[in-house]
């Protein structure tokens, strides 16, 4: 490998960081949420809204991303972000009550903006040849950074059941979610340190007339020979451009008529990103395992599995996508995101729940567990059903507090079946529309408006996801999880008929090749 492919590298994998410390913050909470749920006593607009937070924070924090990032530079912005992420995990972990909680989470949601801010710096200093790769290095790390949050919340879990000096000692479980939001102080840190190293951005650094020191980023990424070419490039791109550089004036030539395409583009990929429901699926990941009557251990355990697969096909994604292309990636992959979602919503519709008297034995531990006795004999055709049924017998807080030993003792349901549609599902949409949208958002902008567009892209993808993670216990409470799960694949289905008419093929090109290739005259 040449200098100029491990400058370059080094630089995207260090802004990546930012992608771990994000799937770090993102998942560490879906194991807390039940000790969180008993210690404040919330309902489930309360839980909701601790996955929620997060994505009103983001809609405040990305049209402040887009005018920090023009005016004061992306390395400038990403180091603002870390240290939000550090200010956030250490709000969480000591939070006396639900608000000072919700507050924090708030606060990290500011924080998620650092996924646009890296796809956009990642894209403006990597190669041509090899964008594709590197860009998809920041959803590698929100995958691997979900994958550690999954494995640190297992591991403090299994903690609990210990009489080891360190768990007493640190008070592991009186403090179990505290210790499970607190982990992220340390990967914070780190990144926030490892900013310093990156240069600024070539394209900003054009965009604010400051040629010499672009030539300088370049020579550390890109041969002496090609640096002339490439900045005459982005200089004509600038030129050509609305002069005008205010917001509103940069949103008018998004939408422009020579913008035609990719705006349809973008704005697809964004509402299909997270109608698939990913988030939801990953923020209460040991929730969706509860619903197979898998108990809570081995809800954590299949958790475990999530992240595993999403590495594992992340990975696979990040070889392929330079090779076989963003478009029949992107098409071929949400057609088998929707036959998972199918699949889940089977094997949930044909599952059934009933309650023995051996299952009313084996959970004698539960307070006024003989209540139960009254559903004995009856065959609930949903999740939805039961739940309500249990609930009108053991009440409100029970039927919360002990929902996953309710389901694990009376679900009869083919969870391999289910099981594997969910790993497929999200292997689907690790390999396609996950990482493949950032590398597209990285590619499809010229450098004139990108600051704004991908934020503002990015936002429209935060607002669905928001949306997606704060109806999502409702859902599960009220819809039950066939109809979600029919719901999302129907709004997938819709967007992959508007991506395969419009969306194009942009391996191996420049950034302004692009541009000529996308834009209408």
């Amino acid at each position: 490998m040449s200098n100029f492919k491990k400058n370059a590298f080094l630089y995207s994998t260090i802004v990546a960081l930012g992608g771990f410390v994000f799937g770090l913050d993102a998942a560490l909470i879906s194991g807390a949420f039940k000790f969180i749920t008993a210690e404040f006593n919330l309902n489930e607009w309360q839980v909701g809204s601790l996955g929620f937070g997060p994505g009103i924070g983001v809609l405040i924090a990305l049209p402040l991303a887009a005018w920090s990032s023009n005016k004061y530079g992306r390395k400038a912005t990403l180091k603002v972000i870390a240290a939000m992420y550090l200010i956030s995990a250490l709000g969480s972990a000591f939070a006396p009550t639900f608000i000072t909680l919700f507050l924090a989470r708030l606060l990290g949601g500011l924080a998620f903006s650092s996924i646009t801010l890296a796809a956009m710096y990642i894209g403006e200093i990597a190669p041509a040849e090899g964008r594709g790769k590197l860009v998809s290095m920041t959803q590698i790390n929100i995958v691997v950074g979900l994958t550690a949050a999954y494995f640190i919340n297992y591991w403090l879990l299994q903690a609990t059941t210990s009489d080891a000096e360190w768990v007493t000692t640190l008070g592991v479980k009186e403090y179990t979610w505290r210790w499970m939001l607190g982990i992220e102080i340390l990967p914070a840190l780190i990144w926030f340190g490892l900013l310093y190293m990156v240069p600024r951005s070539p394209a900003w650094l054009i965009y604010q007339g400051k040629e010499d020191e672009a030539k300088r980023t370049l020579s550390k990424v890109i041969p002496e020979i090609e640096i002339d070419a490439h900045i005459t490039e982005m200089k004509v791109s600038v030129a050509e451009s609305n002069q005008d550089r205010s917001v509103g004036s940069q949103m008018k030539e998004i939408f422009s008529k020579k913008m035609t395409i990719v705006t349809i583009v973008a704005f697809t990929m964004a509402i299909v990103q997270q109608s698939t429901g990913i988030n939801a699926v990953l923020t209460y990941a040991p929730t969706v395992m509860e619903q197979l009557g898998l108990g809570e251990q081995a809800a954590f355990q299949q958790a475990i599995w999530i992240g595993l697969v999403s590495i594992v096909f992340t990975v696979l994604s990040l070889v392929l996508i330079d090779k076989l292309g963003r478009r029949p990636m992107m098409i071929w992959g949400l057609v088998w995101v929707i036959l998972s979602l199918g699949i889940c919503a089977y094997g949930f519709g044909s599952a059934k729940y009933e309650v023995t008297n051996k299952a009313i034995s084996e959970m004698a531990h539960i307070p006024n567990i003989n209540k139960l006795s009254s559903l004995v004999g009856e065959t609930y055709p949903t999740d939805i059903a039961f739940k309500e049924a249990v609930k009108s017998v053991m009440g409100d807080v029970s039927a919360r507090d002990n929902s996953s030993e309710f389901l694990q003792k009376s679900a009869v349901l083919n969870a391999t079946l289910i099981l594997l549609g969910i790993l497929s599902f999200i292997a689907a949409f690790h390999f396609s529309v996950g990482p493949i949208m950032w590398v597209l958002l990285s590619e499809i902008f010229p450098i004139s408006v990108r600051g704004i567009a991908i934020p503002f892209f990015a936002l429209l993808s935060s607002t669905i996801s928001a949306l997606t993670q704060f109806l999502f216990p409702w859902q599960l409470a009220n819809m039950g999880a066939s109809t979600i799960f029919m719901f999302y694949g129907a709004i997938v289905f819709v967007g992959l008929l508007v991506l395969y008419k419009f969306l194009p093929e942009t391996k191996g090109l420049t950034i302004e090749e692009i541009q000529a290739k996308l834009q209408r005259k």
